[in-house]
This record gives C-alpha cells, structure tokens and sequence, in this order.
C-alpha cells in the first residue's frame, strides 16, 4: 500500500495542477484508495474483476470507471474503460412541512445551510463556498459562484433567510466555515453532522421520509416547486445554473399537484402581504377587502 498510496498522491497533484475542482480531486483520490484496499491498484484485471463483482450501483461503478480511467492515463497504464449503464431514478422529492421541520429541528448554522438549499436550489459546494461579501442584506439577493461547470448567478432569498443568517458569527469571511479549514474534508465533515443531526429529527417525529433528505434533496425540491409555480423551464435551467435544458426537464414531471392540499394566509396589510410573498405563498384572491394566499403543505 506506501508505494500505491504514493501514486494516489501524485496524481491527486496531477490533477490538482491540471485544474480539477478540489471536490472531484478528493471524490477521485478518495475512491482510489478504497480500491486500492481491496485490490492491486496497478493490476488492471484485477481492478476490473473488482468493479465487476462489486455489491455498488451502476452509477457508482460509471463514476469508479471515470476516476480510474484519469489515473491510468496519468501512470501510462493502457485501460480499456468498462461500460456501465447508469439507471436514472427520479429523486425524491419530499414535503415542505417535511422540509420545514428539518430545518427546525438541526443546529443553527445547518438550519442556515438548509434554507438556503431550499430556497435557491444551489448545489452544497456552491452554498459551502460562499462569504460575506455574496449576501446582499438589503437588497436580498446572494451571488452563486458555480462549481461542476454550471452558471454564476444572482438569485432572491428570503427575509426569513436574511434573519437566520444575521444571527450567524461574520468571524470569518466565510459563512460557513473557517478560512484555516479543508473546504473539501470540512464539508464532508459538515455533511456527516447533518446525516447525524437529520437521523434524530427523523426518529423524534417518527418520520423515516425525513431521514431521505440530502443536501441534493432540498435542490430537486426547490427546482420542482419552482417549476410548478412558474410552469417556465428556461427561468428554472437558469436558476439552477444548467447549461443544458436536458437537464433541467426531469423537473417537469416529478409530481402530480391535483391533490395536493394548501395552507391558506390572509394578508390585511403591506406588510403581512408582502411577508407571505417572501414566503413562498401565491395570491389567490381577494374577499371583503382581505387579501387572500396559499403555499402547498
């Protein structure tokens, strides 16, 4: 393993110097490793027999496949890349009170991370990477810089969101975690204190439907939601950041609203409406002079 773990190095700085985003360096060291702990890493029958009778997703394999195709090539090791076909489940989508009393129920600074995920369908890096300087408190809006070749843009949050991220400590340029931090090893720390956190919160509403709430989750919810609303799929590609409408589309058919039940609001002045827009509930109507609204449960 020393000499073998001494190549996984080399090409983590390979590809470290080549441009590879932080995150998909330390998925593709990462994985390396856990072959290499289980089979000759520089055995390329060996590795593919592995892959081959491995208890993991095909998704998983496509992804192991990738990541040991770049170390081959790097060594000058000749690999003829195995062919997996990925099956494409529709992800869950879970309810906004489901949602809400996650985010209720977690430490402050996740609880800040989660409204965020739901309320602007970023993906986690891009919420892990943002500072200070990205949250615009009086106009509302958060600047995303992307990550996974996406688009940068400028997006609306909340007043509640604003609120929660004002009780937060502004120590560190960096909302979410220190500057002397892994950025990488920290969010996967963060994101095993959340699996810990969500666990509790599952088991003490005796919901298991919670404990299927990812960080990815709360992006598929927000693009969904979106898109019902608007029924616009280009303002949801933009949203999200696509580059492609391909993958954008899947949202369109993801659930089927015609039975859905509503919490209804009634907003008397400016202010009581303009909160419960900021909230997420769309106007219905208007009844003796009383302004009346409704956000799915």
């Amino acid at each position: 393993m020393p000499s073998t773990l001494g190549e996984i190095l080399s090409f983590g700085f390979w590809m470290q110097k080549e441009g590879y985003k932080p995150h998909t360096i330390h998925s593709a060291t990462s994985s390396l490793k856990s072959i290499a702990r289980r089979t000759n890493l520089l055995n390329v029958e060996a590795v593919k027999g592995y892959l081959a009778n491995a208890q993991i997703s095909e998704a998983r394999k496509e992804i192991l496949a990738l990541h040991l195709a770049r170390f081959y090539r790097h060594r000058g090791i000749p690999f003829d890349r195995p062919r997996y076909r990925r099956v494409v489940n529709l992800p869950f989508i879970p309810l906004e009170t489901e949602v809400d009393q996650l985010i209720g129920g977690v430490g402050r600074k996740t609880a800040v991370f989660l409204q965020l995920l739901k309320e602007t369908g970023m993906r986690p890096g891009e919420a892990w990477n943002l500072n200070w300087n990205d949250i615009d408190l009086e106009k509302g809006t958060v600047n995303i810089s992307p990550e996974k070749n996406s688009r940068p843009r400028v997006l609306k949050i909340s007043s509640q969101t604003i609120a929660m991220l004002n009780r937060l400590s502004k120590k560190s340029p960096l909302i979410f975690h220190a500057l002397d931090a892994d950025p990488v090893g920290s969010l996967d720390f963060f994101r095993r204190s959340f699996d810990r956190q969500r666990l509790q919160v599952a088991e003490k509403l005796e919901n298991s439907r919670i404990s299927l709430i990812s960080f990815k989750t709360l992006r598929h919810f927000k693009a969904t939601m979106e898109y019902h609303r608007t029924k616009d799929i280009l303002h949801v590609m933009h949203m999200l950041g696509h580059r492609s409408l391909r993958n954008t589309l899947v949202y369109t058919h993801l659930i089927d609203f015609e039975s859905d039940e509503y919490t209804c609001k009634v907003g008397n002045t400016v202010g009581e409406v303009k909160m419960l827009i900021e909230d997420g509930f769309d106007y219905v109507t208007e009844i003796e002079g009383a302004k009346l609204f409704r956000k799915r449960r």
